[in-house]
């Protein structure tokens, strides 16, 4: 009998609390070309003193010490991702790492329509894409950007492509779109997708924002669940939201409810910024630097040794609760 023996141990990505990391969300720039309301109002303004983002051979290092320690979801993230020029080749180097099985996409989606076939060339598997109303002057209020007829017409192009996976992302917004959900069922009906509502949450600069629109994801969920939706099993590998389906509809329903109870029991990703820095968690007080250990081959070992070392430091759950929210200034600057 032939026993199938995987080319690395193992996963090592293990925190004190038992919890597995085969998920890493990496962000490529924090750059955005959208002025959304919930995170850059006034656009993206460049930092003085901001160092170059990590370059496609940093990358290939950082993504294979990853895979050999169990990581087999990567999600390429900005900012805006699609405004880095070589989005293809990054995509490409993470899609050959031995060991990566999924390889995502979060955008905005303003160039999706010229580029989808490309990046799916590349080795792109999953694609998620943010929406965050379906009536277009809405749309174009939240993000500070028009075009929504033809970024659904790129999103039904994805649905049509050879990805395994299409999401969209919509911020719950009081007053703003908490009225959309019997669009988004409508569109969902004959849709094979899954639309994710996500509880909008505290940065360290949209307090006054937060307290005017915040919209309790579990409202939400409540509703739903009343309406004879179902939620179903949580894989391994998956992202925070808990999904649901109702026989009616071949779309599902994502909730992201940060402030929900438990919520960071589940956690299964770690997060590295443009520049390097290792977050292991969102809100987390604190970045671990890696680009040091990023420009020789020679350095593998002691990379994959940081990374072990700094899981053993990672905390039980966030402190959005207590209005603590660590580095985060806004959702650009790390992926999200």
């Amino acid at each position: 009998m032939v026993v199938a023996v995987h080319p690395y141990p193992s996963p090592q990505l293990e925190d004190r609390f038992g919890r597995r990391f085969p998920y890493l969300r990496l962000s490529i720039l924090d750059a955005c070309n959208f002025r959304c309301s919930y995170c850059l109002p006034n656009g993206y303004r460049a930092k003085d003193g901001r160092g170059k983002y990590l370059d496609v051979q940093e990358i290939q290092r950082l993504v294979s010490a990853f895979a050999r320690l169990g990581m087999r979801k990567l999600r390429i993230t900005g900012g805006e991702p699609s405004l880095r020029r070589d989005l293809p080749e990054l995509i490409s180097v993470a899609a050959e790492a031995t060991g990566v099985e999924n390889v995502g996409l979060t955008t905005n989606g303003a160039t999706l329509h010229r580029h989808l076939n490309r990046w799916i060339d590349a080795g792109l598997t999953a694609l998620n894409v943010s929406v965050d109303a379906l009536c277009p002057e809405r749309f174009e209020r939240i993000t500070g950007h028009a075009g929504l007829e033809m970024l659904l017409d790129a999103i039904d192009q994805a649905l049509d492509s050879p990805l395994r996976s299409v999401k969209i992302n919509a911020v719950l917004l009081r007053d703003l779109n908490d009225d959309q959900l019997p669009k988004w069922l409508e569109y969902l009906r004959d849709r094979n997708v899954t639309v994710r509502f996500i509880e909008l949450m505290q940065t360290g600069d949209n307090l006054e924002y937060f307290q005017r629109h915040h919209y309790r994801a579990q409202v939400l969920e409540s509703h739903i669940v009343k309406e004879g939706w179902q939620l179903l099993d949580r894989a391994t590998d998956a992202g925070p939201a808990r999904e649901y389906q109702h026989r009616d509809f071949r779309g599902r329903i994502g909730i992201i409810a940060p402030y929900s109870a438990n919520f960071c029991a589940g956690c299964n990703r770690l997060r590295v910024t443009a520049n390097g820095d290792l977050r292991l968690c969102l809100f987390g007080e604190t970045g671990v630097p890696l680009r040091a250990l990023l420009q020789s081959d020679d350095q593998f070992s002691a990379l994959q040794a940081t990374l072990i070392r700094q899981l053993g430091l990672k905390r039980a759950g966030h402190s959005l609760h207590a209005g603590e929210t660590g580095l985060i200034q806004h959702f650009a600057s790390i992926g999200g």
